[in-house]
């Protein structure tokens, strides 16, 4: 795959003229560029400028309100339930996860539920708000895409429905889980599509329910992505299960679309739903003993010794955190096909290009 590469200021900096010229305040465009730019600094290439043309679509096509404001609809000493009026749920996404974790630090646990949004970016970086003030953090999200079969059928009726856990450790390495409940997130099949590329085995159905290693087959012709586990022999059931979960947490208790509606399933409204948790863990136990035992228990899981020793047993949040330090200093890389839709949107919306 041929790819670009760029400083990471300057990869945010385009993001933030995108946003800013589809009529995102500046302090709304800064910090949504600054989600987006994170998940392309991680590594995480399916939630960050890869989105951008779905993005486009949904504001063109009315799906989303760029200038929308989040405000809590509902509050209660340990909770609070943020309506994000339709728009991006990046915004509404941080200030959910800021405001669980004031209300944790008052009352060792905060929960918040968005409703009224759309895609949000990756889960981990709302995670990391709650880890970086000590506390224990989760968040799910529902997903606007409907390309999930149950185990066992043979229509979609899930979206990838990711979720993410973190904890306290030693500083600079907490504990972050981000997963999608599938085999693979849809951005790394779309990226696959841009640019070209074959699926690897066990990604992808085709609309018959065979796998198949066509990205197109799910992007373009009505297959289906796997559920973690990629077949019923693989234990897809524990994907399955906890697609549900999370449509649950996240679309269940702010009163959203399940993506098994028929109004969900067409996308006649993104209108998804975000769920956050903040725990903190002095109400159980001494805060630092917890953060030194999490650090011992991820550095027990590191020590173990590799069947190759070229690498190295790592931790939730490790291989995020190499991506992190290599591209700082090498640049953010972006496949040239997606580089040029994106280049195609910034000239459209009048946004100065400034990745050469």
């Amino acid at each position: 795959m041929t790819v670009s590469t760029a400083p990471y200021a300057q990869h945010r900096e385009q993001l933030r003229r995108i946003l800013a010229a589809w009529g995102m305040a500046p302090p709304a465009a800064d910090e949504t560029a600054e989600i987006l730019a994170w998940a392309d600094l991680h590594g995480i290439d399916s939630h960050g400028i890869s989105m951008i043309p779905s993005y486009d679509a949904w504001r063109r096509n009315g799906q989303i309100v760029p200038t929308a404001k989040p405000r809590i609809a509902r509050e209660t000493p340990v909770s609070a339930l943020v309506d994000a009026g339709g728009g991006l749920g990046h915004v509404p996404g941080a200030f959910a996860m800021r405001k669980a974790a004031a209300l944790a630090k008052t009352s060792g646990i905060g929960v918040a539920v968005v409703r009224d949004t759309a895609h949000f970016g990756a889960c981990g970086y709302y995670t990391l708000l709650a880890v970086e003030e000590g506390l224990i953090g989760m968040v799910a999200t529902t997903a606007s895409g409907v390309r999930v079969p149950p185990t066992g059928g043979a229509a979609a009726r899930l979206g990838t429905d990711p979720w993410s856990f973190g904890a306290p450790a030693e500083p600079g390495r907490p504990f972050l889980l981000d997963m999608a409940t599938t085999t693979a997130a849809f951005g790394r099949v779309r990226n696959r599509v841009n640019e070209h590329l074959a699926a690897p085995p066990g990604w992808v159905l085709d609309a018959a329910g065979r796998p198949s290693t066509d990205p197109r087959d799910v992007a373009e012709r009505g297959g289906f992505l796997t559920s973690l586990g990629g077949s019923r022999e693989g234990a897809s059931y524990k994907g399955y299960g906890l697609a549900m979960m999370v449509d649950i947490l996240a679309g269940g208790l702010a009163g959203m679309s399940y993506p098994s509606d028929e109004g969900h399933a067409r996308g006649e409204h993104v209108g998804l739903g975000h769920f956050f948790l903040a725990l903190d863990p002095a109400i159980f136990t001494d805060a630092t003993e917890f953060a030194a035992g999490v650090a011992r228990f991820a550095n027990a899981m590191r020590a173990t010794k590799p069947v190759d020793p070229a690498l190295p047993v790592m931790v939730p949040g490790d291989p995020e955190r190499a991506t992190a330090a290599r591209r700082r200093e090498q640049g953010i890389p972006v496949g040239t096909g997606l580089l040029a839709q994106v280049r195609a949107i910034a000239d459209a919306s009048g946004a100065p290009w400034v990745l050469g």
